[in-house]
């Protein structure tokens, strides 16, 4: 693999985080400001902007390798969602929900490794 497919797969990858994170975000203020509010359309536009590129470059990536080489690195961004919505959101971390994370994460590296 080339720095530069490592190198979209990462951008990929980190959009597709963020923009899980600002929508979320952006849900949350949309509770107590309604969706009208110019805060939550900038939010909501930027989530989807970072969603569709992640999109693309995934697409893109598909064109160059197999699903099951692609996939591993996708399931990477359950781990950081799951420890930036922890640390960002001030979301609590079960027990269970860190041990599926830690999971996935052996996973990963299984996969990564064949």
């Amino acid at each position: 693999m080339s720095f530069l497919a490592l190198l979209f797969i990462l951008i990929s990858l980190v959009t597709f985080v963020a923009a899980q994170l600002i929508l979320k975000r952006a849900m949350e203020f949309s509770a107590t400001n309604g969706m009208r509010n110019s805060h939550f359309v900038s939010r909501v536009t930027t989530g989807v902007v970072l969603m569709t590129i992640s999109f693309f470059l995934t697409l893109g990536l598909l064109q160059r390798f197999d699903l099951s080489y692609l996939y591993p690195f996708q399931g990477l961004s359950v781990i950081f969602i799951t420890i930036l919505a922890a640390v960002l959101l001030k979301e609590k971390l079960s027990a269970r929900l860190t041990i599926g994370a830690l999971l996935i994460t052996v996973g990963i590296v299984l996969v990564s490794m064949s």
